[in-house]
């Protein structure tokens, strides 16, 4: 988010943790950048139509897409119920469907738009007690090839960028979950990359960074693998 701030651009930070979003955008205006925050559940369709109706009424129209909303749900397939598949792919892919559905009309208006998903390694690997969140992750990463290529013809690029092991909140809950040992569990993860380290989220946000800017003006319809190397 700071990498995108830096480079000028006016920013929406849109979450359902709304004091997370109003502290990060906070450090972005502190920072000398432009942003507002706005509180919004994405797998409500009703939410998002009134998050990008405010969106354009800050930014005066939207030229780069940024889905990174995601839920969690860890268990094996006995364990899953289908109000747990419902809520997974009901923020993980009908919200960022939604997300894209309702932000078009102003894309389309602006020159060399663009969107970048923000998927998964886990969407193209077999990981334990992943199956919602992973099979998810295959269904955003299939999204973004098949709107590459219908949005094409408004001249819209739509990519991904699909994380390894990054340190973040969400590896917490994972720890707890597994009820591991942090640190064994923690130097684990990071012996998985060929770098032996965990990603860090700013490595992330530089990868969409990159395939929002002009430097990608000819990527469309790929996935940009940010994992150290872990899934080579």
């Amino acid at each position: 988010m700071f990498s995108i701030s830096s480079e000028g651009a006016k920013l929406i930070v849109a979450d359902i943790d709304e004091d997370g979003a109003k502290k990060t955008v906070s450090l972005i205006n502190e920072s000398g950048g432009e942003a507002m925050a706005i509180w919004s559940d994405i797998s409500s369709e009703k939410n998002v139509k009134l998050l990008i109706e405010q969106s354009v009424e800050f930014l005066g129209g939207i030229d780069v897409l940024v889905n990174d909303a995601a839920a969690f749900i860890f268990g094996n397939i006995e364990e899953v119920t289908k109000s747990h598949w419902d809520k997974v792919f009901g923020v993980n892919v009908i919200g960022t469907s939604n997300m894209i559905k309702f932000s078009l009309p102003y894309l389309k208006k602006s020159q060399d738009s663009n969107i970048v998903n923000i998927a998964s390694v886990s969407g193209f690997i077999a990981q334990p007690s992943f199956i919602p969140y992973n099979a998810s992750k295959g269904a955003l990463l299939q999204l973004t090839r098949c709107l590459a290529l219908d949005l094409a013809q408004y001249n819209i690029r739509v990519n991904a960028v699909s994380p390894g092991a990054i340190y973040t909140p969400a590896t917490e809950k994972h720890i707890e979950f597994e009820g591991a040992d942090r640190d064994e569990f923690l130097k684990n993860a990071a012996e998985i990359s060929f770098l032996k380290r965990l990603g860090k989220p700013e490595e992330v946000a530089k990868a969409a960074l990159f395939l929002a800017s002009d430097d990608a003006s000819f990527i469309t319809g790929t996935q940009l693998i940010v994992d150290g190397g872990a899934s080579v």
